[in-house]
């Protein structure tokens, strides 16, 4: 896939969000989304230099596998990143998302992608008052309430202000400066956006199919047992 332009790649954003009853302005429940497109998502600890992969199948089968040793915000970042794989890309090869693959054209889209989702301009400039935009000077209160607003680490929530440009580059660098969780936790947030997640999770209806085959006798209790082990073991 060639590069796209960010303009078209804002549409894919807002359309996403009409076609899954979203407004253009509120932050996404990214858990309830996946239920709700049926894509089998499974978190577990991974190499540090991996954030996520994603596979969908001849019949239409989605699949993501996310990194839990992440923070959470780097890991909503990377579900919204793997949903533009999946519903934009004709390609049905696995999407491995690694740091050695961010340069690729497509790697590029998928990350646009994901901070116009998640970071919807229409929600920004609702939150954002006129003199803050000309200026260009959000203080650092109004940053952090937006990453904690809409779920997304630092980085993602500078980098969506400075794609719009709503900051300045001297901002965003100093802000990228600063210690994420310690100014975080200056002005009374609860840190757990900038932690990685504890325990394995699995999204879906693996353990509703694995119940269901045990009771029509198709796998034994040992089988079943297993892989149950397997959405909650670490």
């Amino acid at each position: 896939m060639n590069k796209i332009k960010p303009e078209i790649l804002e549409n894919f954003a807002t359309k996403f969000r009409v076609e899954n009853g979203l407004s253009q302005t509120e932050p996404v429940v990214l858990k309830s989304l996946l239920q709700k497109l049926n894509i089998l998502t499974v978190f577990r600890p991974l190499s540090d230099n991996f954030y996520g992969l994603s596979l969908r199948s001849k019949d239409n089968k989605r699949f993501m596998l996310i990194n839990k040793n992440r923070t959470m915000g780097r890991q909503n970042f990377t579900i919204a990143h793997e949903l533009f794989h999946l519903f934009f890309e004709d390609d049905l090869t696995p999407r491995i998302c690694n740091k050695e693959s961010v340069n690729h054209p497509s790697e590029i889209n998928a990350n646009y992608f994901a901070c116009a989702f998640l970071i919807p301009k229409e929600g920004l400039l609702k939150e954002l008052s006129n003199e803050e935009i000309q200026l260009k000077n959000l203080s650092l209160a109004k940053i952090i309430y937006l990453e904690q607003y809409y779920s997304v680490s630092r980085t993602s929530i500078l980098i969506r202000l400075k794609q719009l440009g709503f900051i300045s580059q001297k901002l965003f660098d100093d802000y990228k400066s600063l210690p994420v969780k310690e100014s975080a936790r200056q002005y009374g947030y609860d840190t757990s956006l900038y932690e990685k997640s504890s325990g394995n999770l699995i999204i879906g209806s693996y353990g509703e199919k694995a119940k269901l085959l045990f009771d029509l006798d198709k796998i034994s209790e040992g089988h079943y047992q297993e892989i149950i082990n397997t959405i909650y073991n670490e």
